[in-house]
Formats: C-alpha cells, sequence, structure tokens
C-alpha cells in the first residue's frame, strides 16, 4: 500500500483573492449600515435604521465567510486535520445555507401575515430605500464575483455541458526547422483529433511531412498529410489517449524533431466549486432579487393602491431564497459526507486502471477542497506490479491531489 502524496493542502485556487473579495464586501456593507443607521437616527426615518440593522445581519453572513477562508488558510498545514483544511469552505457554505433558509422562513412569515392583515406602507420613504440597498447588493454581486462564471450560485450545474471534454492537451509546439518555424498541434475543436502543421513562411508539401507516435507500451502509428488552406492536417484520426511522443519528419526523413504531448484528465460538476463563495454571493443575489421584487411591489402599490403587491413579492422573494438554500444545502451536504463528486471521472479512473487486464475491486472517491479529489484503490492483479505503477497510471488525473493504492497479488 502505498500514497502519492503527502502534502495535504487542498485550497482552491482562488483562495487567497476570494478571502479579500469577501472582507471588501464586508467593508462596504457596513460602511452603508453605519451610514443608514445614523441618517435614520438624524433624520427621524425608522425605515432607513431598519434597513441599516438588515445590512448587519448581511455583513454577518459574509463575515462567516471571510473567516472561513481565513482560518482554512492559516491552518492549512496544521497537522490535527488529516486530509487539510479544504472542506472548511463547504462547511461554511452550509452554514450560510442554514441561515438563508431561517431567512426565506422569516420573510414568507411576515409577507403572509401582512397579506391578511395590511399594514400602511410610507412610498416616498421606502422605495428610495430599496433602491439604495439594491445598489449596494450589485456593488456587493460585482466585488465577489471578479468576472467568474456564477451559474453555479443557482445550485445548478453545468458539469453535463462538458462531460465530453474529458481532457486538455499541451500547447501548440514551434519547431525551428530548416524551412522555418513550424507548429505543430492536436486539433480537436468540433472535429475529429488531427495534427496539424502550421509553417509561419515558407508553404510545406504533404509529401514531405509525416508524424509517428510513439506510446508508452512501444505502439507506433504513422500518419501521413494533407494540405489545407495555409497549413498541413494528418489524414486519419488520432486515438486516445492523446499521450505519446510525437516524431515530426520533415523533408522524407531527412530531418526529425520530437515532441512531447501528456493528457490531464480533469473532474467536472460540483468538484471544482468555490461552496464558501457561492454562499457568499447567494446571500447577496437573495437580497437583490428581494430589492427588486420590493421595488415593483411598491411602485405597484403607489400607483394603483395594491397594498396586495407588497406581500406577494415578499413571498416571491422567500420562495426564492429557499430554492437557492436547498441547493446549497445539497451540494455541501454531500461533500461534508464524503459522497462521489463525479462519476464519470471515477468511471475514467477505472477504466484506465483495468485497461491492461487488472481488476479495481474497491474505489472511493471523495473531495477534499475546492478542485481537489482524494482516492483511495484497491487493485487485483495476476502481475509483478507495485502501488507506483498505478500511480503513474492516474499521473494525468490531475484533480487526484492524495492517491492511496492497495495491490493485491493473485
Amino acid at each position: 500500500m502505498s500514497t502519492a502524496s503527502h502534502n495535504h493542502v487542498f485550497l482552491g485556487e482562488g483562495h487567497d483573492k476570494n478571502e479579500r473579495r469577501t472582507w471588501a464586501v464586508i467593508v462596504l456593507c457596513a460602511v452603508m449600515m453605519v451610514a443608514e443607521i445614523v441618517g435614520g437616527l438624524l433624520f427621524g426615518s425608522i425605515a432607513l435604521v431598519a434597513d441599516g440593522l438588515h445590512m448587519s445581519t448581511h455583513a454577518s453572513a459574509l463575515l462567516l465567510a471571510a473567516l472561513a477562508y481565513r482560518y482554512a488558510r492559516r491552518h492549512a498545514e496544521d497537522p490535527r486535520f488529516s486530509f487539510g483544511t479544504g472542506k472548511l469552505g463547504d462547511l461554511a457554505g452550509f452554514s450560510s445555507a442554514i441561515v438563508l433558509a431561517m431567512i426565506a422562513i422569516l420573510i414568507g412569515y411576515e409577507a403572509v401575515s401582512r397579506l391578511f392583515a395590511p399594514v400602511p406602507i410610507s412610498f416616498n420613504e421606502a422605495i428610495p430605500i430599496a433602491v439604495l440597498g439594491l445598489i449596494v447588493n450589485i456593488a456587493s454581486v460585482l466585488l465577489l464575483s471578479g468576472g467568474q462564471d456564477h451559474g453555479h450560485a443557482h445550485g445548478h450545474s453545468h458539469g453535463d455541458a462538458h462531460a465530453d471534454a474529458a481532457h486538455d492537451h499541451d500547447e501548440a509546439r514551434d519547431l525551428q526547422t530548416s524551412v522555418g518555424r513550424v507548429t505543430v498541434e492536436i486539433f480537436e475543436d468540433g472535429v475529429p483529433p488531427r495534427f496539424r502543421l502550421t509553417p509561419a513562411a515558407k508553404p510545406l508539401s504533404a509529401d514531405d511531412v509525416t508524424i509517428e507516435t510513439v506510446r508508452g507500451d512501444g505502439t507506433r502509428q504513422v500518419f501521413a498529410m494533407t494540405e489545407r488552406y495555409g497549413y498541413l492536417e494528418a489524414i486519419g484520426e488520432i486515438p486516445e489517449p492523446h499521450a505519446f511522443t510525437a516524431r515530426v519528419l520533415l523533408n522524407r526523413g531527412g530531418e526529425v524533431y520530437t515532441v512531447e504531448f501528456t493528457e490531464h484528465e480533469h473532474a467536472h460538476g460540483t468538484a471544482h466549486r468555490d461552496n464558501n463563495m457561492r454562499a457568499a454571493i447567494i446571500h447577496v443575489l437573495a437580497d437583490a432579487v428581494v430589492s427588486v421584487l420590493v421595488i415593483v411591489g411598491l411602485l405597484l402599490g403607489r400607483t394603483f393602491g395594491w397594498l396586495f403587491m407588497d406581500p406577494v413579492a415578499g413571498i416571491c422573494g422567500a420562495l426564492v431564497i429557499a430554492a437557492w438554500s436547498y441547493g446549497l444545502v445539497r451540494d455541501t451536504g454531500a461533500i461534508l459526507l464524503d459522497m462521489n463528486p463525479d462519476r464519470s471521472m471515477a468511471d475514467r479512473v477505472r477504466a484506465t486502471i483495468e485497461r491492461d487486464g487488472d481488476r479495481l475491486e474497491d474505489l472511493h472517491l471523495w473531495r477534499l477542497g475546492p478542485g481537489h479529489l482524494g482516492a483511495i484503490l484497491s487493485v487485483v492483479t495476476t502481475k509483478p506490479r507495485d502501488a507506483g505503477h498505478y500511480r503513474r497510471l492516474l499521473h494525468h488525473f490531475r484533480n487526484l491531489s492524495h492517491v492511496t493504492v492497495e495491490v493485491q497479488q493473485t
């Protein structure tokens, strides 16, 4: 039995940056909170004071996320944590989801109460406050997002959209040849994978170029080329996996250039999500959605006298928040319970191990932190192979950050 690595730092790539963004939003909310409470007391506006107090709960929720980032970073190498502190963000996200659920229940209760027992509304005072709250929430979302894709913030998974993109390759390689610079690459953007050679200056003849691949097991394959507009393309697809040495033969074999191609498997779906940041974004998005609904309800109430629109808007907001809370509880709970975060990756690991006749008796795959997975494998083989052999087979799975292999020889 052997483990691939003893490094237990499993924090997400953007951990430090996300921590700084969260603190920035906390400062923004704190300034807004103080301004609203002081302004409300000075000008006698109880609505302004109430919104300032609401902003304090908003800042408190974000403080939970910031402290989780800070604690995880400071204790990332603490030996008391067997698998690091990568899951601390998921724990904070789960806690935030519970808080969101409680907020949804409170908003829903208050809205239903007002639906049956309407209360007077100071429209001219309430609308500007709601607009101000919306502006702050939009600014908070922009600060937290930093240009990232936040489709996940709503509890949806985009993993299926990328199910076929299970690997990527090294960048295109430039060769300095007798005819100048030539770029060689594996091209598969919407088409079957093929070699492409693109000369920087002098055109190449297809008759003068061939490419031979040599794989780790000694298998060789030769590709002839055909001329396209501005480049040469190999005749025939490149079989998987795309991990081999490519020998580019120019001038009928008079010049030989060697290029190494490697392939890296990546996890998809929830494996990469930073649920701590996701929870923070959901908090400000929830506030923003409620603000929009409140503004609409207040405008309709002031214009047409529909006082019932204000509590109806509150009910709709509560339902939206509850849905987001459920998605966050479901995803973070699955991680805290060590559920398999990527079944397709588990299948690819099994196929890799069993490709040469061995049998994967047992496999445990779980998430250690954003973008980091742990794996425990039990392999049955009839060949004289050690754990290092199987670690090398799994080397191209970049998200496997901690691998333990048990080998049983029969």
